[in-house]
């Protein structure tokens, strides 16, 4: 179970204002996974205040994180043997939940 300071779960609390709610998956049970959408990010505690991502924000792909390959002349977001299209207007929610999730983590950090 991923124990937080008070600190950490007042940026939750800030994320779940802003939307983002949390995700089960099964490969990050000891991670904070949130989502938004069909975006998702794995966090984890830093430093006794912060939270840190793991890895990339990322799409959802058949309920699990998905990572994004060329493929051809386009990019896919994949899942073992699941795939679906990068498009435009994924790719423009992926950017915007990566950008505010990074506002917020960021504003946390220097409270």
């Amino acid at each position: 179970m991923l124990e937080l300071s008070p600190q950490q779960m007042k940026t939750v609390e800030k994320l779940f204002e802003a939307g983002f709610r949390p995700i089960a998956i099964p490969l990050y049970e000891n991670a904070l996974c949130i989502g938004r959408g069909q975006c998702v990010a794995v966090l984890s505690p830093a430093e006794p205040t912060k939270l840190r991502l793991v890895a990339p924000p990322s799409f959802l792909v058949d309920g699990n994180i998905s990572v994004r390959l060329k493929r051809g002349t386009g990019e896919v977001f994949v899942w073992k043997k699941k795939e679906i299209p990068a498009t435009a207007e994924r790719l423009a929610e992926l950017e915007l939940f990566r950008t505010e999730l990074a506002e917020l983590l960021e504003r946390a950090s220097i409270q």
